[in-house]
């Protein structure tokens, strides 16, 4: 049987690898720059702390860990013999891998909220699991490069995170990306005056897919949750909302003109819109998206998503938003949370399409040892020893290479990994040092091949 890997997961080479990091490493500077700090946590929780934080749909998508042992033994014999899988899930399956870092993070607070200095500013860039149907840019496993801050309510987060997002994708090159805004209130407010309260996450999760399925679609899926055609008829606006952000701000200033919890969602929209205009932005641009509602349950404010750049087909490459009271859920009160995440693996496609990893270099050694005689082996592992104190990359080829064969196999190697210097000889505790780019060649002592590499 030929060894295959599950679907919706991938196997990295070393230079993938190596674009991966590049991009690990640019966001962990950007979050450290605005002041965030690291935490992990486990990459499976207990199945109570996942399920029924992320909605019908999140739920169904979260793996579940079998308990371990013989775990139908203590299954009831009535729900095995009915095949229930919903409510037999429960008695053997205890545990679950992460869905996102976001649930997780709350129960981390809640938990260490005596150790913590409020506000606290984490990032975590972990894996997470979904049993979504995988598909370019979807995946089964995935990383997600999270930053949130708990314990404010102060819009200015929400200001520093658009500036966040900018930050990150200016560093990687990444122009024109798109980061569009919304408030979770103005929906609520706009359910209000259409009198669709009571359907406010299904109205919600519908416009959402506005871009996906289109307003015919978006109005069926409506529909078929039981919104009055009456309601749909005056949301008919937002299926074409267009002009500046300014000119948006006004429309929905009219349009939701009887709803104070709408009001109050376009008044924190326009601080975060004011404050950005003067403090300008480097390469992205901010826009507001009124079907934007990532349909998700926990958030209560602004919400985030990033598109990328015109051009390039690809879904989200980040988003996030405000959450007032998801660590209610775990018994702390009044706790006020925003956060944003970054999607490694679409950024990832996004930069390759784009031919945006030209300048990532593969780690490799900047000088290698040939072995071409025996005697002189001890030598150079003694050598190679004070390189590698001195911070210097440096290998020795393994197999001894007497004939000519063996050499150019040596040879072969160092080509292939665009190797830089090369010792290819010691005499008298002289090192033949040849720098393969120019071709020069110098017999120099170990102090002067560190000084000459470093």
């Amino acid at each position: 049987m030929k060894p295959s890997i599950p679907k919706g997961t991938r196997d990295f080479s070393p230079s993938e690898v190596a674009k991966r990091n590049y991009i690990f490493n640019t966001i962990k500077l950007s979050f450290e720059n605005f002041g965030f700090q690291p935490i992990e946590t486990p990459s499976f929780e207990n199945s109570s702390t996942l399920m029924g934080k992320y909605g019908e749909e999140g739920d169904r998508l979260i793996f579940k860990i079998l308990n371990s042992g013989d775990y139908l033994k203590k299954a009831d014999e009535k729900l095995l013999s009915e095949k229930n899988s919903l409510k037999l899930t429960s008695q053997i399956s205890e545990k679950a891998l992460r869905y996102d870092l976001t649930v997780p993070f709350a129960r981390y607070v809640v938990q260490h909220q005596n150790e913590i200095s409020f506000p606290f500013k984490r990032y975590q860039m972990q894996p997470v699991w979904r049993a979504d149907r995988p598909q370019k840019g979807r995946f089964r496993e995935f990383y997600q490069c999270d930053a949130d801050v708990v314990g404010s309510k102060s819009l200015l987060q929400e200001v520093e995170f658009v500036q966040l997002y900018d930050d990150v994708f200016t560093k990687l090159k990444l122009a024109g990306v798109t980061i569009k805004m919304n408030n979770r209130k103005i929906l609520s407010g706009i359910a209000e005056i259409i009198g669709a309260s009571d359907k406010l996450i299904d109205f919600t999760v519908a416009l959402d897919k506005l871009d996906k399925i289109g307003a015919e679609g978006v109005t069926n899926e409506m529909l078929s949750k039981g919104i009055s055609a009456e309601a749909i008829e005056k949301v008919q606006p937002l299926f074409n909302f267009t002009g500046s952000n300014s000119e948006k701000l006004n429309q929905l200033k009219g349009m939701l003109a009887a709803s104070d919890e709408g009001l109050n969602g376009v008044e924190d929209l326009q601080f975060v819109i004011d404050a950005i205009e003067q403090l300008g932005l480097q390469s992205a641009n901010l826009e507001i998206d009124v079907t934007l509602a990532r349909g998700l349950n926990y958030y209560t404010g602004a919400i985030f998503e990033v598109a990328a750049p015109e051009g390039v087909k690809m879904g989200s490459i980040g988003g996030g938003g405000r959450y007032d009271d998801l660590t209610g859920i775990f018994g702390l009160k009044d706790v006020s949370g925003i956060g944003i995440s970054f999607g490694l693996d679409r950024i990832y496609l996004v930069l390759e399409e784009l031919n945006l990893f030209e300048t990532v270099e593969l780690p490799k050694p900047k000088v290698v040892f040939m072995n071409f005689d025996e005697e002189n082996k001890l030598s150079k592992l003694k050598a190679l020893t004070q390189l590698r104190a001195n911070n210097i990359k440096c290998e020795l080829y393994p197999d001894l290479g007497k004939s000519n064969k063996q050499q150019k196999k040596q040879w072969k190697y160092i080509t292939t990994r665009n190797i830089e210097f090369v010792v290819a000889n010691i005499e008298n505790k002289r090192f033949t040092l040849k720098n393969m780019i120019t071709g020069k060649q110098i017999e120099c002592s170990l102090d002067e091949m560190i000084k000459s590499l470093k």
